[in-house]
């Protein structure tokens, strides 16, 4: 048993308490109100009643698709560098070696894809993030600092090389409008396939929730990011875009984000990058999908986003780069007879940037070329859920740690 550690919990516990006190309260009036009216209630259990069938429709869609479910992966030496603001990233000491928890698989699901026999990885993959909180504890609707990601990738098999990315443009966008155009064909099949079970199998559910989710139809409206950024504002995206269409579900593409998210070209054949300020929204191959449910009615919620994904960056060089220019990396890494001589200075990407850099007899690149994304449970639950039983993100789950709604977390 640690005892200091439990000493450090039971002093924020007291503190805790005292304040309650203060306030006229109590501790269990406080664990009653927060939670135990929560578990009893139906709206706990409409939402993990729903949640059962969603995550179970999930695993057997793209089973069924041929893709094979891989192990979580909890503790790196990297993980997911984020493109926003987090207050930190928690680290544990094991056997001498700091690793962080994981902010999200994306590296992991990489490494995974490496032999041709898989066509294609998934996992119900943990997330530890731990969000700044919101000016004046606005609900937000769309973090839990705990939560779970249906993570998926997908061999694209191009096998494009760097002289191809160079000189054969015009062959190397064709190909990535006819991924693009895979990807969200596969993800369109897999949520109207969950929407279809969720249907059958919590009709009572739905019912409870005072929510209707019809079965949307394909294609997905969608929307390119710089065209609605400069209507909307950032603030305003998705509710505005929402104004658009009367779809349940509809994509946002080309988002200028991720270190990993595909941006093509952005190494040019002089040895130059492309101006960054000409790159919009064509260039940039990733996508999001947003959802929203039917209130009794006929009434629309408000969209929110639930999964992104993109087409990845499969190339050295332009990793590296990519890598540079989001400040992920502060030098290039210097790979001498198997060895990386900068190691030190690259924190702890230096094993991932060596399997990077492997080439064939030929020098074309070993890395897997693939394009993935990442659904939120949680955060698709709270889309398609919400109405009058629902307002906070927290509701769908059992110990939902929204950042915007508790100081401490109990449980």
């Amino acid at each position: 048993m640690d005892y200091k550690h439990d000493e450090i919990v039971g002093q924020a516990l007291f503190g805790f308490q005292a304040t309650l006190k203060l306030d006229g309260s109590s501790l269990l009036n406080y664990i009653e109100n927060t939670y135990l009216n929560h578990w009893l209630g139906d709206t706990m259990l409409s939402c993990l009643q729903i949640r059962t069938t969603f995550v179970t429709a999930l695993h057997e869609f793209f089973a069924k698709e041929g893709l094979l479910n891989m192990d979580r992966v909890q503790l790196c030496i990297i993980t997911d560098p984020l493109a926003h603001d987090v207050e930190h990233v928690p680290t544990i000491q094991y056997k001498g070696q700091t690793y962080f928890a994981t902010h999200s698989m994306i590296y992991s699901k990489f490494l995974a894809c490496h032999s041709p026999a898989i066509k294609g990885i998934f996992v119900d993959s943990p997330n530890i993030r731990l969000e700044m909180e919101s000016p004046n504890r606005l609900q937000r609707g769309k973090y839990l600092i705990d939560f779970s990601q249906f993570d998926l990738e997908v061999r694209r098999n191009r096998g494009f090389s760097l002289n191809d990315y160079f000189n054969r443009q015009d062959v190397v966008k064709q190909a990535l409008a006819e991924d693009m155009d895979k990807a969200k064909d596969l993800f369109e099949r897999a949520m109207i396939f969950c929407y279809e079970k969720i249907n059958k199998n919590n009709a009572d559910a739905l019912d409870s929730l005072g929510i209707e989710l019809p079965v949307p139809k394909r294609p997905f409206p969608s929307f390119r990011y710089d065209q609605s950024l400069k209507k909307y504002g950032k603030h305003d995206l998705e509710k505005g875009l929402g104004t658009e269409t009367d779809a349940t579900l509809f994509w946002i593409t080309g988002i200028p984000r991720e270190n990993y998210d595909l941006i093509y070209p952005y190494l040019l054949p002089d040895g130059k990058k492309v101006d960054r300020e000409t790159i919009d929204s064509t260039m940039v191959y990733n996508y999001d999908i947003c959802a929203r449910t039917v209130l009794k009615g006929g009434k629309l919620t408000e969209p929110k986003e639930i999964m992104s994904g993109a087409i990845r960056e499969w190339l050295f060089e332009p990793i590296v780069e990519r890598m540079l220019d989001n400040r992920v990396l502060l030098q290039r890494p210097e790979i001498v007879d198997g060895n990386i001589e900068n190691i030190n200075e690259l924190g702890g990407y230096g094993p991932f940037l060596m399997v990077a850099s492997r080439k064939d007899a030929s020098g074309r690149s070993l890395f897997p070329d693939t394009m993935g994304g990442g659904i939120g449970i949680e955060r698709t639950l709270y889309a398609i859920c919400r109405g009058p039983a629902l307002k906070r993100i927290e509701q769908v789950t059992v110990f939902g740690k929204n950042p915007d709604s508790h100081q401490l977390y109990l449980f």
